[in-house]
C-alpha cells in the first residue's frame, strides 16, 4: 500500500516540512555480521537470511555496566559506521528551474562485503549516494532496497574487508543501560561518539505520518546522527538513531529504531528490494483538514482515497476516488497514519470491514487484504 501523501487528481496537498515536531536527520541504519562487539559472555548466534547474509546477534542483556570510558567502544565500533552524502534533483516553476540538492546522513556496515543499512529518510529522492568509510575511501553506493514505513533502507558499495557491526539483543534492554550513539552529526563531523542511558522503550512517536515504536536515549542527536549506531556498554549494536525531538529547544530526547524489529525488514529488502510481508489496501492516501489550501465544495475533514491501484484490493471491494474513510476495523478514522496502524496488526488474508462516505452517503465494505507487491 502506497500511503505516502501524493497530489490528489481534484485537490492538492498543501506543501510541507517533514514534521513539525520531530526532525529525522539524515543517517543510517544497520544490520551486521561481523566482529564490532566485545566483552560480556553473552552467546553469539549467526543467523543466516533468506538474503544470504550471515548477521551476527549478541543474545541477552550486555549493557548492564558502567561506562566511564568508552574508548575501547569507539575503536572497535567506529570503523562499522560510515558518512553518507546524497545528491537529487529539486524543480521549482519547471524544468528550466531545476536544482541540485544535496543531504548527509549516517549508515552502518552490515556486511564485510560492502552491504550498509541507512534509513528510508537519507536517500529518499536521491539520483546519487556516496559512502565515505572511517578510512577515508570513498564509494558510490547502489540503493539496494528502501521502505518508507520502518524508515530502513539497505546501501551497496564495491568493497571488500570492512567491519561489520554486531547486533545487540535490543528485547532484552532495561531502562537507564548504556547508550553510545556514533554517527556523522551536522554532515560534517563523522565518526562523533556520544553517550548517554536508554531513556524509555517502546515510545510511540509519531514521524511524518507513521507512527513508530522507538528506543529512547539521552545521549546528544543531532540531524546527521540520525540513523547511525546505537551501542550497547559491550559495543554491540541495539538501535538505530532516527528521530529527536527539535521543535522546543528541548534536549536529550532522542530516538532510535530498535535492532530487534529490524532484522526482517532488512532482510526483505536485500532479498526484494522492498517489503512485500506486509497487508495493503492498495490505494493512495491523502489527509485533509480544512485549513489546507485547495478544498473541494463542502469537503470535511478526514482521510479520502486518492488513487486506487486498478486490481488491487480496495478496487475489488469497489472503493473509489475521492471516497472518505469514516471507519476501518470498527475504529474511527481521522488520519492516513490510522490506517496504517490498523493494517500492521492484521495480515494478508485478513477480510476487513470498512466504512466509507461517497456523495454525502455512508456505505460499509468488506476488503480482503492484499500484498503490497500487488499494487504493480
Amino acid at each position: 500500500m502506497n500511503q505516502n501523501s501524493q497530489t490528489p487528481p481534484e485537490f492538492q496537498k498543501k506543501k510541507n516540512s517533514i514534521n513539525p515536531k520531530y526532525i529525522a536527520g539524515a543517517a543510517a541504519f544497520v544490520v551486521a555480521a561481523g566482529a564490532c562487539g566485545f566483552g560480556g559472555a553473552m552467546l553469539a548466534n549467526n543467523m543466516t537470511g533468506p538474503s544470504g547474509v550471515t548477521i551476527n546477534q549478541q543474545s541477552g542483556n550486555s549493557s548492564t555496566a558502567a561506562i566511564n570510558d568508552v574508548s575501547d567502544i569507539a575503536a572497535k565500533c567506529g570503523p562499522s559506521v560510515v558518512e553518507i552524502t546524497t545528491q537529487g534533483v529539486a524543480s521549482s516553476g519547471g524544468l528550466l528551474q531545476q536544482y541540485i540538492t544535496q543531504g548527509a546522513g549516517s549508515g552502518v556496515i552490515m556486511s564485510e562485503d560492502g552491504y550498509i543499512i541507512t534509513n528510508h529518510h537519507v536517500i529518499e529522492n536521491a539520483t546519487a549516494v556516496a559512502v565515505r568509510t572511517t578510512d577515508g575511501q570513498e564509494y558510490s553506493a547502489e540503493i539496494i532496497g528502501s521502505d518508507s514505513q520502518t524508515d530502513l533502507a539497505v546501501l551497496k558499495i564495491n568493497a571488500t574487508g570492512l567491519s561489520p557491526a554486531t547486533f545487540g539483543d535490543s528485547d532484552s534492554l532495561e531502562v537507564g543501560d548504556a547508550a553510545i550513539a556514533i554517527g556523522n552529526p551536522l554532515g560534517e563531523l563523522g565518526g562523533t561518539v556520544t553517550t548517554g542511558i536508554i531513556s524509555a522503550l517502546d515510545r510511540q512517536i509519531t514521524i511524518g505520518d507513521t507512527t513508530m515504536t522507538l528506543l529512547q536515549t539521552d545521549a546528544a542527536i543531532n540531524p546527521g546522527n540520525s540513523g547511525g549506531g546505537l551501542f550497547d556498554a559491550s559495543g554491540n549494536l541495539i538501535g538505530i538513531v532516527n528521530a529527536k525531538e527539535s521543535s522546543t529547544g528541548v534536549e536529550g530526547l532522542g530516538f532510535a529504531i530498535p535492532i530487534n524489529g529490524a532484522i526482517d525488514i532488512i532482510n526483505e529488502l536485500i532479498e526484494n528490494g522492498s517489503v512485500t510481508s506486509r497487508p495493503a489496501l492498495n490505494v493512495s492516501l491523502y489527509d485533509y483538514s480544512g485549513q489546507s489550501y485547495y478544498s473541494q465544495g463542502n469537503m470535511e475533514a478526514g482521510c479520502y482515497i486518492v488513487q486506487v491501484v486498478e486490481g488491487g484490493a480496495a478496487d475489488q471491494a469497489g472503493l473509489q476516488v475521492n471516497d472518505r474513510i469514516v471507519k476501518f476495523d470498527g475504529q474511527d478514522i481521522t488520519s492516513s497514519s490510522e490506517v496504517k496502524a490498523i493494517l500492521n496488526e492484521h495480515k494478508i488474508g485478513d477480510t476487513v470491514t470498512m466504512v466509507i462516505e461517497r456523495d454525502g452517503q455512508q456505505q460499509e465494505v468488506n476488503i480482503t487484504l492484499q500484498s503490497q507487491s500487488q499494487q504493480q
